[in-house]
């Protein structure tokens, strides 16, 4: 048997997850990919009005930065980099990657991109032949937002992430693609997978879903958090995939944090919908037959996992316009702080009525942090506390509303009962909510596109 191994590690579990994640799996062992996942729902329209200000916009900015810092010891070694820093403009982030290459004296470095998921300059015509975007969780027809869409695009799959590699990519940036897919994608490459090879991909699928949030299979937000040890250094995941299908997840030696059984289930368990049909672009995995034993210090093995054939669809994930927020914050310190704190409430919203400014309680958010009210119906309220955060906020379609609520928070200090000793942020004004909008579509009606250049 093949016992070739391949090591892919995941950097990134989100835009903003820390810049030493990466740093450290390339300068602590062995890795043969680095993988970096930046891209979340609402990501996805912020970029699509950044670009719309600035053509030059619209990606990942860190990811350039994080290039800048890691490139050179990445070619050195030989770890190529795959990234869903692409955004909604993965030709400008190729290009100011291409800078980046040029700027730190490299040569012959390939990066390429994948993209075909953005679909928002293509919705009418794909109404036209028959596409509805019905919300697939409410039911909701698109005509209800259609005017106020702000971003649309595909879950694509592994084949673009492949064909780049195959095309001898260094880099690749992809635009919306399904977490699992950036470590799907070189293991396919690798080891010749066929897309018709199910369990292959079911297994490579749910190597992705364990290491797609980075530490959190490592030990970070975990139940038995007492047990884990140096969260300041944990170590991120890397996957030891072999070409059957089997893998250990692991992490580098004298590192923080711990890969057990636990953890692992723990990952496992986060956002997996139902266990017998995990749906993918590229394979329908029963979570059912995910075996789990342990390998040694800080190993555990995956083995058994089955999948099937996936859907005739693709998931959209689309965000929309719905109205204005704004939020604000006083502490409020001293004895009977929480008493004190629902003077305060009662007191915005009585001086607001009197303007003739009211806002229904559904939109309407009043919250005392420090009374449990992150376990509200869980935990009782104390009956005292020396010091609550009062977090007060409406919505509403009427911006200048949500303006006008702004202002009567910061008044409190001086006019309001004793002990409101500071606000956080300054006055709030009122900032747009994008809300989001899930639907089906087609395969047929979506082709990727995959670009190299050489720098």
């Amino acid at each position: 048997m093949d016992k070739k191994i391949i090591r892919i590690a995941n950097g990134q579990g989100f835009w903003g997850d820390s810049i030493l994640g990466p740093v450290r799996l390339l300068r602590e062992g062995p890795i043969d990919y680095l993988t970096l996942d930046y891209l979340a729902e609402v990501t996805m329209s912020i970029m699509q009005k950044l670009k719309s200000r600035n053509p030059q916009a619209g990606y990942a900015t860190d990811f350039i930065k994080l290039l800048q810092r890691i490139l050179p010891e990445a070619q050195k070694k030989g770890v190529r980099i795959i990234a869903s820093a692409g955004g909604v403009n993965a030709q400008a982030c190729l290009e100011a990657a291409g800078e980046v290459v040029q700027n730190l004296g490299l040569s012959g470095v390939k990066i390429a991109t994948v993209t075909g998921d953005d679909i928002l300059h293509r919705i009418d015509e794909l109404q036209a032949v028959g596409e509805n975007f019905t919300n697939m969780d409410t039911g909701a027809y698109w005509s209800e937002v259609r005017n106020k869409v702000s971003s649309a695009n595909v879950y694509l799959g592994a084949a673009g992430i492949v064909e780049a590699l195959d095309q001898g990519a260094d880099i690749v940036i992809c635009g919306r693609v399904t977490d699992p897919a950036l470590v799907l994608g070189p293991m396919i490459h690798e080891f010749g997978w066929q897309f018709d090879d199910f369990n292959k991909l079911a297994a490579g699928t749910v190597a992705g879903h364990i290491v797609e949030c980075g530490a959190q299979c490592t030990g970070a937000n975990y139940t038995n958090w007492r047990k884990i040890k140096d969260f300041a250094m944990i170590g991120y995941p890397v996957i030891e995939m072999e070409s059957n299908g089997e893998f250990v997840i692991t992490k580098h030696p004298n590192t923080g944090g711990e890969v057990s059984i636990e953890s692992v289930t723990s990952q496992l368990m986060y956002e997996m919908g139902d266990p017998q049909n995990y749906i993918t672009p590229d394979v329908v995995v029963d979570f059912t037959t995910v075996n789990l034993k342990s390998d040694g210090a800080d190993r555990v093995r995956v083995y058994g996992i089955q999948g099937k054939t996936a859907t005739p669809f693709l998931k959209v994930s689309a965000s929309y316009s719905s109205g204005y927020k704004a939020v604000g914050q006083l502490t409020i310190a001293g004895p009977e702080a929480l008493e004190k704190a629902k003077i305060c409430a009662d007191t915005i919203w009585k001086r607001l009525e009197y303007d003739g400014v009211t806002f229904p309680e559904k939109n309407k958010l009043v919250e005392y942090l420090g009374a449990a009210v992150c376990h509200a119906g869980i935990a009782r309220e104390p009956a005292q506390s020396d010091e609550i955060v009062l977090r007060i906020g409406v919505k509403d379609e009427d911006r200048a509303r949500v303006d006008r609520f702004g202002m009567e928070i910061v008044p409190l200090v001086t006019s309001g009962p004793p002990g409101v000793t500071g606000f956080a942020g300054g006055r709030p004004k009122a900032t747009e909510i994008i809300s989001y909008w899930p639907s089906l579509i087609r395969k047929e009606r979506i082709q990727h596109a995959v670009h190299v250049e050489s720098f």
